[in-house]
């Protein structure tokens, strides 16, 4: 059934590319899917273990906010990795998995008819998606410059960015800060892919080299769907402005968009491990150090690709050309017309495979040639 909420979005991309995972499917060493940043390896023991002693004591309603416990996990991480100062645990919100919060975010503030939100102009389709779930005017744009024109009332930036693994500079991301700041806009900053910097180091918008002495105007979006493992816990937060941070509270309570009690107490000794995250960042790189050379072996182009979990790719053809090329390899990839306008060139290869797929994919690959 079609309804007015339906009709402001597009269709769903996904759907556009079942015959190329049903061609790639069907070769005879089985599919090599590469489409999706699903992560393939196991959950950290330290969560499964928080979970089974966690369960007992969940049988009434976790709040909205969050355990003390885990806001203080929080602030510790995001303070000790990235650098964020100034925190507390009133700037600090536990999410039901990031995507939610980018989809609602718009709506949750407020915004709608007549409200233009900005994204980057090759991003993650959310970005849009919850400006017209909110009924606002959705504008890509990767110019900071044009904001006092724009006057947008929500900005987002990505770094490492979905889905081309382009990284900002601190100074860059200080350019987004002041533009947004001069006209009153909240800037969401993406930060779930922070944990997979390869050519360059990420920064978070909340590090006062980049924000200066305050958070005002400013949320930082994680997760630890990527950097432990955890897509299926939906275990996210957004941090910054504490003014800001306690509007979406006081929403969001009313709407019971609470992350599950034992959600919360397994999140508490993820963040506070980094030997999962580098065990992970490892496998990552060998299977980037596998697949890259293979793509460029067989005619393809890698672009930005300085970090996140995939090496955005082109042939200088058609995506969709490419996407059919590849599933004739049995390698299922996402093309970049999914993620706009822009994009039609590229095809987004993900890292996020077994080791044995990976080496698959690129054994074929070379014998293309």
């Amino acid at each position: 059934m079609t309804g007015p909420l339906s009709a402001r979005l597009p269709d769903f991309p996904w759907d556009t590319i079942a015959d190329a995972k049903s061609l790639a499917a069907s070769h005879p060493d089985g599919l090599c899917d590469l489409s999706v940043g699903t992560p393939v390896d196991p959950v950290p023991q330290l969560a499964l273990d928080a979970l089974a002693a966690s369960g007992a004591r969940w049988g009434g309603y976790p709040t909205t906010w969050g355990t003390p416990t885990l806001r203080s996990a929080i602030v510790d991480y995001l303070g000790r990795r990235w650098g964020a100062s100034g925190l507390s645990d009133a700037g600090v919100l536990p999410v039901i998995g990031t995507k939610e919060l980018v989809a609602w975010l718009p709506t949750l503030l407020g915004l709608g008819a007549g409200d233009v939100v900005v994204f980057p102009e090759i991003a993650y389709p959310t970005y849009e998606v919850g400006a017209r779930l909110a009924g606002a005017t959705p504008v890509a744009c990767d110019d900071p410059g044009r904001l006092a024109a724009l006057r947008p009332k929500l900005v987002w930036i990505n770094s490492p960015a979905n889905p081309h693994g382009a990284i900002l500079s601190a100074s860059d991301t200080k350019s987004w800060v002041d533009a947004a700041r001069a006209v009153s806009a909240v800037l969401a900053s993406d930060e779930c892919y922070g944990e997979f910097g390869w050519d360059a180091e990420p920064v978070s918008v909340l590090h006062p080299d980049v924000c200066g002495p305050t958070h005002d105007g400013l949320l930082a979006v994680h997760s630890l769907s990527k950097r432990s493992n955890v897509a299926g816990f939906r275990a996210g937060w957004v941090a910054g402005d504490a003014t800001i941070v306690g509007e979406l509270l006081e929403a969001r309570k009313h709407a019971g968009m609470m992350v599950p009690g034992p959600i919360q107490d397994a999140m508490v000794p993820l963040l506070g491990d980094q030997d999962h995250v580098d065990e992970q960042r490892a496998r990552y790189l060998r299977r980037r150090a596998i697949l890259r050379p293979a793509l460029e072996a067989s005619g393809f182009t890698i672009e930005h690709s300085q970090g996140s979990l995939y090496l955005w790719a082109t042939r200088g053809g058609n995506c969709r050309a490419t996407i059919d090329f590849l599933a004739g390899l049995g390698i299922l990839a996402a093309p970049g017309d999914f993620y706009g306008t822009a994009s039609d060139q590229y095809v987004r290869i993900a890292l996020t495979a077994t080791d044995e797929r990976i080496e698959a994919a690129a054994s074929r690959l070379r014998q293309s040639v």
